[in-house]
């Protein structure tokens, strides 16, 4: 039995105990009946890529307060301090499973090995050939923008749009520190890089607002998806002189400035890694039959996966993992600090994606709960509403170009009442065929804008 008290303006007696435990499940209980009586609702959504977009207040210290909770040195790496790459110019590929090239297909004895942390370890993570990531690795940079991404910065922001998927969203509400100090770099590919120059949006500025483009040549997959989860996973990998880095999809809008969200989600929580649980699921098979009616990815590959973790053990949810609370996130946003231990867990959460399905939701929790079953680590996974709050997700392009234009609400002004001034219009009757005639016309405006407005949905 805990002890402790609600927020919320909720308070408990002296003495009072409060059962964390069975709290909680009443809590999840409550949120699977919502998403149950509005499952219908919630999957047409869903299909439609539209979510729900709901948002929770989060408190945020100001922007020179949040800085000056910046810490000065790095945070321990439990047990790992020395992480070092594979490097292989001919990678074969021995095993009847996923990988790729680019992966360099690591075996299961391999796989296994690297969840067994140790002080120096030595692991796959993306770019295994060239001499350095992005020079003839796959995933290739121009030669101008490898100097800049070996340079040190205490912070960047980073995001990424391959296969022309989604349109560049600028940040807002960004601090002049911010924008002096705090890179923001977007990721494209070549198809999107020429859907941008073809429509004046991208110069040899390679600037685009804040946003810092990086053109990606010889992408390693044919998927953008998997393209896509490359800069996500394995930013240390690119940029390899940062402390922290907040990554957010390219369908995402950042509304509130990087410093605050460090300090709110890292800093004061004492972690060095954050991501939102799933706003509606948090049991990993449960994801997996969602992302199959979806349509999100092929079912049998999907199974396969799934079955290959439950011979790791892997259980649906319950209150036996407590006090982890989700075993899916919501992905689209990560805040890390770049240390051994999250460059780790980002190195083997990417060679899951490589070796099975893109959908790194599913992978997500057989990671973490290796790695925390060797070391004292643990991951901020905060409440999805929380991350609404910071950032607005917008359309995909192409869901755009087909929309329909929006409908003009005409509202007219409301009709002057008839003020009969004391004197002037005394003793003057006032035509009742006019006063009916100016009212039905009211009413009958009114109820057509009204029809007007109910239509637009």
């Amino acid at each position: 039995m805990l002890h402790g008290s609600l927020g919320g303006g909720i308070g408990r007696k002296e003495g009072m105990e409060i059962d964390f435990k069975l709290l909680f499940l009443k809590v999840q209980t409550i949120h699977v009946r919502i998403s149950h009586s509005l499952l219908p609702l919630l999957l047409i959504l869903d299909g439609l890529g539209l979510g729900v977009s709901l948002a929770c207040p989060v408190c945020y210290l100001p922007v020179d307060q949040a800085i000056a909770s910046m810490p000065s040195s790095p945070s321990e790496s439990p047990v790992l301090h020395n992480l070092t790459y594979v490097h292989d110019e001919n990678p074969i590929k021995t095993e009847p499973h996923g990988g790729s090239d680019f992966g360099g297909y690591p075996s299961l004895k391999q796989r296994n090995d690297s969840f067994d942390i140790k002080e120096s370890m030595v692991v796959h993570c993306g770019f295994v050939k060239g001499s350095k990531p992005g020079h003839q690795t796959g995933f290739d940079f121009d030669k101008s923008d490898l100097a800049e991404l070996q340079q040190f910065h205490e912070i960047i922001v980073a995001s990424a749009i391959f296969g022309n998927y989604d349109l560049i969203q600028q940040p807002r509400n960004i601090s002049e520190e911010a924008k002096r100090n705090v890179p923001f770099y977007m990721f494209i590919d070549e198809e999107t890089e020429a859907y941008m120059k073809n429509r004046s949006m991208l110069d040899s500025s390679k600037r685009v607002g804040l946003w810092r483009i990086i053109v990606i040549h010889n992408v390693p997959y044919s998927d953008a998806r998997r393209n896509g989860k490359v800069p996500k996973l394995l930013l240390h990998r690119i940029f390899p002189n940062i402390r922290y880095s907040i990554w957010i999809d390219g369908k995402l809008q950042l509304v509130v400035d990087p410093y605050q969200i460090l300090e709110r989600f890292l800093w004061r929580q004492n972690a060095n890694f954050a991501i939102s649980r799933h706003y509606r699921r948090f049991d990993v098979f449960v994801e997996a039959e969602a992302n199959k009616a979806a349509g999100k990815y092929d079912n049998s590959s999907i199974d396969a996966q799934v079955d290959f973790y439950r011979t790791e053990g892997l259980t649906p949810y319950s209150e036996a993992k407590l006090p982890i609370i989700s075993d899916v996130p919501e992905g689209c946003v990560l805040i890390k600090e770049h240390i051994p231990i999250t460059n780790l867990f980002t190195c083997l959460w990417f060679n899951e994606v490589d070796r099975f399905t893109s959908r790194d939701q599913l992978s997500f929790g057989i990671v973490r709960d290796k790695i925390m079953a060797k070391v004292d680590w643990h991951i901020n996974m905060f409440l999805d509403c929380e991350r609404r709050n910071f950032v607005i997700q917008a359309y995909h392009r192409d869901l755009l170009e087909h929309m329909p234009p929006p409908v003009a609400v005409i509202r007219r002004p409301p009709a002057l009442p008839n003020i009969i001034t004391r004197g002037r219009n005394q003793g003057k009757k006032i035509p009742r065929h006019g006063r009916d005639r100016r009212s039905g016309s009211r009413r009958h405006h009114k109820a057509s804008a009204g029809n007007r407005e109910s239509n637009i949905f």
